[in-house]
């Protein structure tokens, strides 16, 4: 049986030019949707972001990471946020944090994409109860919750687990060599995404989609078994 989780290949380049040879690329490789990571572009406005979505014509997240959460954006709250909006007729989602300001996040209520709501912490994992509430907030505001932390030992991977099995509609992501395993089983619990790397590696732990790929659709993993696996 084919997974049904969909391979999302992030892109994380300064220029046009470099971002559409990094698409076909990725698209050549199997991926099944992109990650135009606007942040990484030098100076990124509206209509150049739109033109680079237009040309790739694949199916698309666009993303304009904070620095607090591991972007480079540098400009300011309001324009990282503008350039979202003006994506919000043409990609499929729209990534955004949960800590933007409830201002600027209501702005991207009535665009045509999709969202998926962010949350990230490259320090530790917070507790079950802790995300759970994260994730609760997120999917008051958007379509999909995500949250990507990072592991200091086995059971802070268990802990993203537990989220993936509590909610539907979950993108819970365990950072690091320690929690890459959580990419793979994320499958088996029906999340819509997972998140490979052809070059351009955005986040540590990833895993080249040829790979991915590989892992995904193989048997390897008895998913009754681990559906009623107590976290």
């Amino acid at each position: 049986m084919y997974s049904e989780t969909k391979i999302a290949i992030p892109i994380f380049q300064k220029d046009k030019e470099r971002i559409i040879a990094t698409a076909e690329d990725c698209i050549e490789k199997g991926a099944d949707i992109l990650e135009l990571r606007i942040d990484a572009i030098e100076n990124p406005n509206p209509k150049m972001v739109r033109d680079i979505i237009e040309e790739i014509n694949f199916p698309i997240i666009a993303t304009n990471r904070v620095e607090s959460e591991g972007g480079s954006f540098k400009g300011s709250e309001e324009d990282r946020i503008a350039i979202l909006r003006e994506c919000g007729d043409i990609a499929d989602y729209i990534d955004v944090e949960l800590a933007t300001d409830g201002r600027l996040l209501k702005t991207l209520r009535d665009i045509d994409a999709k969202t998926i709501i962010s949350y990230h912490n490259f320090r530790k994992t917070p507790s079950l109860e802790f995300l759970s509430q994260v994730v609760e907030e997120e999917k008051a505001i958007g379509d999909i919750a995500k949250v990507a932390v990072m592991p200091n030992n086995l059971e802070d991977t268990l802990t993203v687990l537990a989220l993936l099995s509590h909610y539907d509609d979950v993108v819970a992501i365990s950072m690091g060599e320690l929690g890459s395993y959580t990419r793979v089983i994320a499958s088996k619990f029906n999340a819509p995404f997972t998140f490979a790397v052809a070059n351009d590696t955005t986040a540590p732990g990833q895993i080249d989609i040829e790979t991915m790929k590989i892992l995904l659709n193989s048997d390897i993993i008895d998913t009754e078994e681990l559906e009623d696996t107590d976290f």
